[in-house]
């Protein structure tokens, strides 16, 4: 056989043969999590499948924060009540299904479940992530953080439920891009949207996947963490090599800072790899 006629074979073997499978990602994790100046813990969290590569493949991994409010009877119960609802629910998720509706369906049932538990007397913030086929999903209410470091930019990818976020979205669907609006109102940090309200009406969800790459790093957290520590610094901590460097990182800048009123602070680290 000619060479040429090698060449054309192997060319037409190669356009023949499927495609090659796009190689899964890994997920190196880390937690931190403090009491900060506060008499209790009123944060929860949860991993689910974070150790384990299989179920990762077969069901996603799931990592949520939440955060008990602090201004309210019973925030320890709310944040704990709302992790135990939402990982009961990721249980049961339908894997072949649409992940928006069912992260939906989630928060609005462990909001539910929180209100009759204390009837309207406590509430909780929720991030709640499911990384699933190199794919991130994510919904959330209330103003804890979710954030993604991607070759060296820092970009908080869900909104803030508070009175600030309120007036400024009023702002520019009046025709303004003020960025300072809803800033000065003294309430401008007051939650407007939390798990255990009678009627929940703000969640912030993502209608399409964020396709994740190698050496993506996320952050979800209280806002004992992003409330404490700005973006520059955030940037910096989320640079370290590892996810326990990172929250070793993380812990020493909130130490650092001395804030006497610090809240309680959760951070959940998870790093993509090849």
């Amino acid at each position: 056989m000619g060479i040429f006629a090698w060449m054309k074979g192997r060319r037409e073997r190669q356009e023949e043969a499927p495609p090659l499978p796009v190689p899964a990602l890994g997920y190196q994790t880390g937690v931190l999590q403090g009491i900060g100046s506060r008499e209790d813990q009123e944060d929860a969290f949860a991993f689910v499948n974070d150790k384990d590569v299989v179920n990762i493949q077969r069901e996603g991994l799931f990592a949520v924060v939440a955060d008990g409010m602090g201004g309210m009877a019973g925030g320890q119960a709310a944040s704990t009540g709302a992790i135990s609802s939402l990982t009961e629910s990721f249980a049961s998720f339908r894997r072949q299904e649409d992940p928006p509706p069912q992260l939906e369906e989630a928060l609005r049932l462990a909001s539910s479940r929180v209100f009759s538990q204390l009837g309207g007397q406590g509430g909780s913030t929720a991030v709640a992530c499911w990384l699933y086929r190199e794919q991130l999903w994510f919904a959330s209410v209330g103003d804890s953080g979710l954030y993604l470091l991607r070759d060296g930019q820092l970009n908080r990818l869900n909104q803030e439920h508070n009175v600030c976020g309120q007036v400024w979205r009023r702002t520019v669907l009046a025709g303004s891009m003020d960025p300072t609006a809803g800033r000065e109102d003294p309430q401008a940090s007051a939650v407007t949207s939390y798990l255990g309200m009678e009627e929940l009406e703000e969640i912030d969800l993502l209608a399409r996947p964020l396709a994740l790459e190698p050496g993506d790093v996320l952050l979800v957290c209280s806002d004992g963490v992003d409330g404490t520590l700005d973006e520059q610094v955030l940037t910096a901590c989320l640079s370290q090599d590892t996810p326990e460097y990172i929250c070793m990182a993380l812990r020493d800048e909130i130490v650092r800072q001395g804030k006497p009123y610090q809240d309680n602070y959760t951070a959940l680290v998870i790093r993509c790899v090849a």
